[in-house]
């Protein structure tokens, strides 16, 4: 339909009917109100201050030249400038067959043609337990990842363990301290520490995975009096972090979120990275040396203000860490698009790092950053605060036990990610059509029971007539069918995953006033084929919809 709009701009130039200009994009959109037709253009008002002319006479000229394809039954003018296309009812009953011979493959594009994409999400430092906002980040990006790669991309999701810099000493220095004061000896935490009782727990493990109580006793106590209190420091740290990174992926795993790819900081030093992501900046002029530190000159590629690569302590800081790690993506992995998905906190970090990027000689639009904002939970009425070092934490192992995976998905899914959420624990259980999640996948339990009638029944619908299918309830649910491609897209043009549970809902909506409306197995035999067929056909894509939430499709509730 748009390659049709933009021939007849070109027809109608050609016949002096519209003057030479430049063709804006031609988009189509789907009107709210579907007597409007399927589909609808604004062309006609984006040409009319160009052309000087007016928006219905440009609209009119255009129709006039367009052939109508097979599925298109016509093309309408609407004011105050609108094109709007309606599609076939026998076009539209065909596509059930369509949707029934791909199956799991329906909805599946060639978008990205195998371009390789990098999704790089979660990445907290293995400080302590996940809580609800990283969930969200891992909802997003496993997500998102999914239709990337039903859409045509390579897609390599990646975990960056930050197992270097301040934050980790502060981590192995809290440990150290809790297991001396575990061991009963005088210990205290540093100020900048980890203060939450899963340390003290983290403390116990690591005492009796060692040997146990007397043993660890001995070690520290050789320790001190040798000076190798700094070695036993970092082995009980590193110890920690392992079953701190443990943690992490069994929380995850739980969520249905799993990783290609977990990537260490550390290696970026270890393996050279830092230091050839250092030396391109300085040999291209882009480092400064003031105040005894080394800094990155953002200020020549229209930032704000320079920023510290190494301090003057000789410590490279977070920011150089990133650049040698995008140095490893983009210059030795060869990614084609790299995919950021941080926290809140990392707002202030995106200018800087895409110039940083365009420094390396990288175009800085292949890097996309998603901000992911913060999320509250309450319980009805009730705000639960959530603190990291206090202790005051609600962890994400916890939201799941207590809600479920699908529905910490849903609910993760229903905002953008630039948009803060309240997250209802009380909803999330809720066994009715106010939960949203409950409302979905009770839609799929229901198609699976008419299904499951009509097998019982040894209805064979086989050659079930789908031409047969004219009534508004069931062309309706065919339309809604065949979005779900074009909600893929959005999500993949947008990076925005939520667009899928709006359409997960709108699908269950309809089918559930399809079946109020029409019923499927009745004694007219033609008919109960028909509609099995389309039944069959919603269970497709609402299944195949659920699946790229990474949700379950449950065949009863």
């Amino acid at each position: 339909m748009a390659r049709l709009l933009q021939e007849a701009v070109s027809e109608a130039q050609s016949r002096n009917l519209l003057p030479p200009l430049t063709l804006p994009p031609v988009l189509l959109e789907r009107p709210q109100n579907p007597e409007h037709g399927d589909y609808a253009s604004s062309l006609p008002l984006k040409l009319a201050r160009a052309a000087r002319m007016d928006p219905m006479t440009i609209a009119h000229s255009l129709v006039s030249l367009i052939q109508l394809p097979k599925g298109v039954e016509k093309v309408a003018v609407a004011p105050p400038g609108f094109i709007n296309f309606s599609l076939r009812s026998d076009w539209l009953t065909r596509q059930v067959e369509e949707i029934l011979r791909r199956g799991e493959e329906y909805g599946n594009l060639d978008l990205g043609k195998g371009m390789k994409v990098q999704v790089e999400f979660v990445s907290v430092n293995p400080t302590g337990p996940l809580h609800v906002g990283h969930g969200r980040g891992a909802i997003l990006g496993s997500t998102l990842a999914d239709v990337l790669a039903a859409t045509g991309y390579e897609v390599v999701k990646e975990y960056y363990i930050n197992d270097a810099g301040s934050q980790m000493d502060a981590f192995y220095r809290s440990l150290y301290a809790r297991c001396q004061q575990e061991l009963g000896l005088e210990a205290h935490m540093p100020s900048e520490g980890y203060f939450g009782k899963y340390l003290t727990d983290l403390a116990k493990e690591i005492i009796e995975a060692r040997g146990g109580r007397e043993k660890v006793l001995s070690e520290l106590r050789r320790a001190l009096s040798t000076g190798a209190e700094g070695a036993i420091q970092d082995e009980l740290g590193r110890m920690g972090m392992e079953k701190v990174l443990h943690s992490i992926k069994s929380d995850l795993e739980l969520l249905g979120v799993t990783f290609d790819q977990w990537f260490s900081e550390q290696s970026l030093f270890d393996q050279g990275q830092y230091h050839r992501a250092m030396s391109w900046l300085r040999e291209k002029g882009y480092t400064s040396e003031k105040e005894g530190a080394v800094w990155f000159v953002s200020t020549t590629l229209g930032e704000d203000k320079d920023n510290v690569l190494v301090r003057s302590d000789g410590s490279p800081t977070y920011f150089a860490s990133d650049i040698a790690y995008h140095y490893n993506k983009f210059l030795e992995r060869g990614f084609d698009r790299v995919i950021n998905i941080w926290g809140a906190d990392h707002q202030g970090h995106v200018s800087r790092m895409k110039a940083v990027v365009g420094a390396l000689g990288i175009d800085p639009e292949r890097l996309q950053i998603i901000i992911s904002q913060m999320v509250s939970l309450r319980r009805g009425e009730e705000m639960i605060k959530v603190s990291k070092r206090t202790g005051e934490l609600v962890t994400l192992r916890e939201l799941v036990e207590e809600v479920g995976a699908d529905a910490c998905r849903f609910f993760f899914l229903s905002r953008s990610a630039n948009s803060q959420m309240d997250f209802d624990l009380e909803l999330a259980k809720r066994q009715s059509a106010e939960n949203p999640v409950y409302y979905v996948q009770y839609a799929h339990a229901r198609i699976a029971s008419i299904l499951r009638l009509a097998e019982e029944r040894k209805i064979d619908y086989s050659r079930g007539d789908t031409s047969l299918l004219t009534a508004e309830p069931e062309l309706t649910l065919i339309r809604r069918m065949l979005q779900l491609p074009e909600v893929m897209e959005m999500v993949v043009s947008t990076l925005e995953p939520h667009h899928l549970s709006f359409y997960a809902t709108e699908l269950a909506t309809t089918f559930h006033n399809f079946y109020e409306k029409c019923r499927v197995i009745s004694q007219d035999e033609a008919l109960t084929g028909a509609r099995l067929k389309l039944v069959e056909a919603a269970k497709v894509v609402l299944a195949k919809t659920l699946g790229l939430m990474g949700m379950s499709a449950p065949e009863r509730m």
